[in-house]
């Protein structure tokens, strides 16, 4: 199968560990075993991955550092998490593959993504990026920088930004001639660096994070892939999550899962997104599937032992 890949943080960094670029790429090497099996399966990849927590702390680099050197601005911060995670991918991904005598090339695509300027995200900022804080420690960010904090999923408080939604990717030609050559693709990096388009048809960064399973779900559209893989820390998607009747689903349809949106069944910062592009997906041509399972069980859930498929 063509099956477009989206890495959750847990596939970068691991809870616990220090927050260094030594200790991402010792997280990745054990990240990509995982791919490496999918592949050596026989199934073409195409990965895409998050980039929120390495994006705040860059963003919170330049901020402190700017008294020293002028502060890079958001855009510019989101292209550099691209290039420093799709470079540890590729690295790593490239050694595994050689380690099982696979010949296949990695290639990593910086990655612009057009957004409309007049995306309602922008009124309305949604992405949690940067590490999490304390309640205190939240406000008091509110009130020094003007940061916009929420709190996330009960896993403490986080910095949120504008999250417009994906339009067109521009460097798409290169991504398909890539994969079209056998290689192995890590593009839309953080969901791609947000771009807007002139009249002119010229391109101007803007401050903004695009959600990863967003822009994962068009790139699954516009190559034509069999499945989206959107891989996360929870072996199933639960409706009553941490309740004493929560339920695992093994498979989740349009309709069903469109209900349990409308009831609130999933978290904003976390799963929501996950099933809204899971149900785009498969919604966007009859045979299509999203699967959405934990990185360690990803080749379980390939063959239906592991995570939930989202169907039409």
């Amino acid at each position: 199968m063509r099956i477009v890949v989206a890495l959750g943080g847990n596939a970068l960094q691991a809870e616990g560990k220090p927050a260094t670029a030594e200790s991402q790429l010792e997280v990745v090497k054990e990240t990509v075993i995982y791919l490496a099996d999918m592949i050596e399966k026989g199934h073409e990849l195409i990965i895409a991955h998050g980039n929120g927590p390495q994006v705040g702390r860059l963003v919170i680099q330049n901020e402190y550092a700017s008294k020293v050197t002028p502060a890079m601005p958001f855009d510019v911060c989101g292209a550099m998490s691209q290039g420093m995670i799709g470079y540890h991918i590729q690295q790593a991904l490239k050694d595994e593959l050689k380690r099982r005598d696979i010949n296949k090339e990695v290639s990593s695509i910086v990655t612009q993504v057009v957004v409309d300027k007049n995306d309602k995200g922008f009124q309305n900022p949604t992405k949690p990026i940067g590490p999490f804080y304390t309640e205190e420690e939240s406000k008091a960010l509110e009130k020094e920088k003007g940061y916009i904090m929420v709190e996330d999923a009960g896993r403490g408080y986080r910095r949120v930004v504008a999250s417009p939604a994906p339009e067109r990717i521009v460097e798409l030609n290169t991504v398909k001639a890539l994969v079209n050559e056998g290689q192995v693709v890590i593009t839309v990096g953080g969901g791609g660096i947000p771009v807007v388009e002139d009249q002119q048809g010229f391109l101007h960064g803007v401050a903004a994070v695009i959600d990863k399973d967003f822009a994962s779900e068009k790139l699954a559209e516009d190559l034509d892939a069999d499945m989206l893989l959107i891989l996360t820390a929870v072996d199933r998607v639960a409706i009553n999550f941490g309740k004493p009747n929560q339920e695992n689903l093994p498979v989740m349809n349009i309709k069903d899962a469109e209900k349990y949106i409308s009831e609130g069944q999933f978290a904003p910062g976390s799963m929501l997104p996950k099933v809204r592009a899971a149900v785009k997906f498969a919604s966007s041509k009859k045979g299509r599937k999203t699967l959405i399972a934990s990185l360690d069980k990803a080749k379980d859930a390939l063959v239906g032992k592991s995570g939930t498929i989202v169907e039409q």
